[in-house]
């Protein structure tokens, strides 16, 4: 038989979001001929050091928060159908985290209005002590 061509067809499939644990192995080493005692290699940073998220994980946290206006006790329900417990405290102190490690780029306006509205709420680049609120022009008449 000789191939004459073929028929091609696509589906599209969804794969469900996949929680993963990724492990670091630091080997140990010791010389037991000279003094030096025991190396290791240095742990590798984090976003969060000695915390448990990924960059990918706080990203993904991030964008369901203010893309997907996905509220920390939704998300909490939603990583407890993947088997996963984490309180809303939790997803709020590593929004919080990532606001800090973003806010030298947000200060210096790299950012877009979008992203300083996300972090840093609706009047991000406003000295909120210069708009005068309705209710105080109201009172000093």
């Amino acid at each position: 038989m000789v191939r004459i061509g073929e028929d091609r067809s696509e589906r599209l499939d969804i794969v469900p979001a996949q929680l993963r644990v990724i492990v670091t192995v630091r080997p140990k080493y010791a010389c037991r001929s000279c003094a030096q005692g025991v190396t290791q290699a240095l742990a590798p940073a984090r976003l969060i050091e000695g915390g448990l998220p990924t960059e990918g994980a706080i990203a993904h946290v991030l964008v369901s928060k203010y893309a997907e206006h996905w509220p920390p006790y939704r998300q909490v329900q939603i990583y407890a159908r993947f088997g996963l417990d984490l309180d809303r405290s939790t997803l709020a102190g590593w929004v919080g985290k990532l606001s800090f490690h973003l806010w030298p780029v947000t200060d210096r306006g790299l950012a877009p209005k979008t992203v300083l509205e996300a972090v840093h709420g609706r009047d991000a680049g406003t000295d909120a002590r210069s708009q005068s609120r309705p209710d105080e022009d109201r009172l000093a008449m």
